[in-house]
């Protein structure tokens, strides 16, 4: 029997189907979302610590972490090609791996997307305020975290304002070190001042600075002809933030050199020998941060959600708000873990603690993507995926020890109340 309204775009209980997600993104697009979640504050705080670690040896720092940003890319774009769900690693963790797996990546992913969201804050606070940087930094957590309570979700056209103005920032940091009247390439030739170690532990902690670059590969649903765009949409969009990165390495370290960029709170800003030009940089870091603190606080909300209706972590922050429809718990939650730490670390230990937590969570997505040969030929995605999960174990082993052993006791602490959660339910 065909009831009446069948076949005008309602089921036969006359309730509208879910219209689902509209491909309307293009390669353009697409590049310019993947730009908005790598050119951020990133690149304003981690060229201090990474320049303390290898000196001019960071430009070579640089070429690592964007090839293990590569490759953890192009795993988690097969990943999501398989699984398109919400929940990224963690659901493919699951899938492929087991819950205990797919727990790991989850729990990497918001510990350390949570340090990430203090040092985004922390950044803001120091560019735009330097002498009250903290208060600063907590005043925005606040007012992002009410933000996202509301609902109020960054576009596409945002992303795009963004960009812009991030890249004008970073054209002055490169103007104005070019200007520098002490600027001198002799600054590039201390390339090993550490050794080897010193340029693996800062391409860890450069990886901070490409936060964000697996977004294109979550954009399944939203891109026309994904199978073609996504794989030309990854690697074009990293190697524009790669050159840009690049310019702007060379310019700051030919203008003050390493032992300036790595004393210094706000090491771009240094790098500018106009005051003017300075304020612009300034500005610049503080908006970028803004942007980025409030996509990483709905990104940890919402794999918080996921975890939670999987039992993972405690069910009650699975809640959403019946009017905002916003996870609305795990958001104040997440807020509150984060305006923490604000309150009580610094802007490099956040840092080398996020890399090590989502260096982790790439690992697992990585060894979940090896998986989907099967026992069939390996083909070069197996390879990059291979180089991807070597690569992250490196570059988190060879971290800071402080933010390695802090890490893996969030990890550790993780996985031992789980289990004694799972015992008392059982």
């Amino acid at each position: 029997m065909i009831h009446a309204g069948a076949g005008n775009g309602r089921d036969v209980t006359g309730a509208t189907p879910d219209p689902g997600l509209v491909r309307r993104l293009g390669l353009g697009d697409a590049v310019v979302l993947g730009l908005g979640s790598m050119l951020g504050a990133g690149v304003f705080a981690a060229f201090g610590p990474a320049a303390a670690a290898a000196g001019s040896g960071l430009l070579i720092a640089l070429g690592l972490a964007a090839l293990v940003a590569y490759a953890n890319a192009t795993s988690s774009a097969r990943l999501a090609a398989r699984h398109p769900e919400s929940g990224g690693t963690y659901v493919y963790g699951r899938r492929r791996l087991g819950e205990t797996w797919g727990f790991v990546a989850g729990w990497g992913f918001v510990v350390g997307k949570t340090a990430s969201c203090a040092a985004m804050a922390l950044t803001l606070g120091t560019y735009a305020w330097p002498e009250h940087a903290r208060l600063v930094a907590a005043a925005a957590v606040v007012v992002v975290t009410a933000v996202n309570y509301l609902g109020v979700a960054k576009t596409a056209g945002v992303t795009r304002v963004l960009v812009v103005l991030t890249l004008a920032a970073l054209a002055a940091v490169v103007a104005g070190a070019i200007a520098n009247p002490g600027a001198s390439p002799q600054r590039l030739t201390d390339w090993f001042p550490a050794g080897p170690l010193g340029v693996l532990q800062a391409a860890g902690l450069l990886f901070f600075a490409f936060a964000g670059y697996a977004r294109i590969a979550t954009l399944g649903e939203e891109v026309r002809d994904p199978a073609r765009t996504i794989p030309r949409a990854v690697p074009l969009a990293l190697g524009i933030v790669v050159a840009v990165y690049a310019v702007v390495g060379v310019s700051a370290l030919a203008a003050v050199g390493p032992a300036a960029l790595a004393a210094s709170p706000t090491p771009l800003a240094t790098a500018v020998g106009s005051d003017a030009l300075a304020a612009v940089v300034r500005g610049g870091a503080a908006v970028a941060a803004a942007g980025v603190l409030v996509s990483l606080l709905a990104g940890v909300g919402r794999t918080t959600l996921a975890m939670a209706r999987d039992r993972e972590l405690p069910p009650a922050l699975a809640a959403v708000h019946p009017r905002y429809r916003v996870p609305h718990r795990a958001e104040v939650l997440v807020g509150l873990v984060v305006l923490t730490l604000v309150l009580l670390t610094d802007l490099r230990t956040a840092i080398g603690f996020s890399s090590l937590a989502v260096l982790v969570y790439y690992a697992i997505a990585n060894l979940a993507a090896l998986t989907l040969a099967g026992s069939g030929r390996r083909g070069p995605a197996d390879l990059l995926a291979g180089v991807g999960l070597v690569g992250c174990l490196v570059l988190a082993a060879t971290l800071p020890p402080a933010s390695v052993l802090a890490g893996v006791g969030v990890l550790l602490a993780g996985l031992a109340g789980r289990a004694l959660a799972r015992r008392r339910h059982r």
